[in-house]
């Protein structure tokens, strides 16, 4: 009898999963900071195109 796979979904089409990567090198971001960065550059671009 063939082995499953463990329940994970399997990488097709161009769908890879990314998130089982332990890599201590790798660059970690909070999603915090990914909402945050981009609420303040929304209200820089807001600012700049009300002013200019």
């Amino acid at each position: 009898m063939a082995k499953k796979s463990g329940g994970r979904l399997v990488s097709s089409a161009g769908l890879v999963n990314y998130y089982d990567s332990d890599d201590r090198r790798a660059i970690h971001i909070s999603p915090i900071t990914v909402i945050v960065v981009t609420a303040v550059t929304g209200v820089a671009v807001f600012i700049l195109n009300a002013l200019f």
